[in-house]
């Protein structure tokens, strides 16, 4: 006697989101031009004729590391709060994400004063100066523009704009920000570890 099969139970499926489709298709795209970069700095360490090198300019910025990589669990719990339809808890996450991307950015324009001013290293001074500012620039350009979409949406939150309802599409902009974070790792290790 044969057994009787046993289909599985069908689980609907659904198109993804337009706008997380759109992310994540800009996510790959941004993904490509930073792997340009990184792979730039990489083939161009030690090649500078002169100085300054890495080993005698760069500080490991650990302070501005962790306050990036905090804001993607900060952003990660207002996420988790309009979810619940907790406005004023979304609102102070999302706040904390702003001040720990704000603080990052600080941080990164202190450490470019201090090599421009106090150790001669610009853009033009050698292979070193150009491959560093143009990825570590190309990341802080990222951030800002986060920073901007994330300020904007605390300020339509502020005044009542945002709304439980608009969860999905806070995602989608969170998926941006955690995007941010995770370059910051690959630039961090190839820049501060592998590059000094």
């Amino acid at each position: 006697m044969s057994a009787i099969p046993v289909s599985p139970i069908a689980v609907p499926w659904h198109l993804p989101s337009r706008g997380r489709v759109a992310m994540l298709s800009l996510i790959t795209g941004e993904s490509a031009i930073f792997t340009i970069f990184v792979v730039a700095y990489i083939y161009y360490i030690g090649k500078s004729l002169w100085g300054p090198t890495p080993q005698q300019v760069l500080d490991i910025p650990i302070f501005n590391t962790i306050c990036l990589l905090s804001s993607s669990v900060t952003i990660w719990l207002a996420e988790r709060e309009i979810d619940r339809g907790k406005m004023r808890g979304f609102a102070a996450w999302w706040a904390l994400t702003i001040a720990l991307g704000a603080i990052f950015i600080v941080g990164t324009g202190i450490e470019w004063h201090k090599l421009i001013y106090a150790d001669g290293l610009t853009i033009r001074t050698n292979l070193f100066g150009t491959t560093f500012y143009s990825l570590v620039g190309l990341h802080a350009t990222h951030v800002v523009v986060g920073l901007i979409g994330l300020s904007l949406i605390l300020l339509f939150t502020l005044t009542g704009h945002v709304r439980e309802e608009h969860s999905e599409r806070i995602q989608v902009f969170a998926l941006y920000w955690h995007f941010v974070d995770a370059v910051w790792v690959v630039v961090f290790t190839v820049v501060y570890i592998v590059g000094r």
